[in-house]
C-alpha cells in the first residue's frame, strides 16, 4: 500500500460529482485520512445533510484507495463542525469562476444577540460579481440553480446568465 501522503493525494484529486471542475479537496469536504494496521479511514463532511453526491463520493474514495493497495477502507461521514463554503480553497474558487460559476463570498454569520435578548440578524447579502465581466450589477433570477447549492443570476451589464455557489 502507498504511503499516507500518496493516499491522501489520490483521494484529494477525486472530482466532485456535481461540480466536476472541483476536487473534494478544493471543495473542503475531505477532512482527514488515517492509515491504520486495519486499513485506511477517511473522514468527509457533506456540503449539506442529505447531499445526494455523498454515496458516489464514498464509492469513489473506496475504489481509489483499493487501486492504491488498501485492503480495508472505511469512509466516515462527519457532520460536526458543519461544512461551510469558507472551506472551499482559493484554487477551488478560481476553478469555479473559470467555469462561469460565481464563487461564494464569506459565509453569513449571525451577529451575537445584544444584552437583553434581542434577536440576532444575519448580515445583508452583497451583490454577486459576474464571473464573466466582473460587474456587480447582477440580479438573482432563482434561489435554486442546477443543484441546491447554487442560485441562478443574470448580469445587467453583459446580460449573461450565470450560477452562483451560495455561501453557507
Amino acid at each position: 500500500m502507498a504511503a499516507r501522503g500518496a493516499l491522501r493525494a489520490a483521494v484529494a484529486a477525486i472530482p466532485d460529482p456535481e461540480l466536476p471542475m472541483l476536487t473534494i479537496a478544493d471543495l473542503g469536504i475531505l477532512r482527514d485520512l488515517r492509515v491504520r494496521d486495519s486499513g485506511v479511514e477517511v473522514d468527509i463532511t457533506p456540503t449539506y445533510s442529505g447531499c445526494p453526491a455523498m454515496e458516489a463520493i464514498r464509492a469513489e474514495i473506496e475504489a481509489v484507495l483499493r487501486r492504491e493497495g488498501a485492503v480495508a477502507v472505511a469512509v466516515r461521514i462527519v457532520l460536526a463542525p458543519a461544512w461551510s463554503t469558507d472551506w472551499i480553497s482559493e484554487q477551488g474558487r478560481r476553478r469555479l469562476a473559470a467555469a462561469g460559476i460565481a464563487p461564494p463570498g464569506p459565509a453569513a454569520r449571525p451577529q451575537r444577540p445584544a444584552v437583553g435578548g434581542h434577536v440576532a440578524l444575519l448580515p445583508v447579502r452583497e451583490a454577486v460579481a459576474c464571473p464573466r465581466c466582473g460587474s456587480r450589477a447582477t440580479e438573482e433570477l432563482s434561489r435554486f440553480g442546477s443543484t441546491a447549492c447554487k442560485s441562478l443570476h443574470r448580469c445587467r451589464d453583459c446580460a449573461e446568465p450565470f450560477e452562483h455557489f451560495k455561501a453557507h
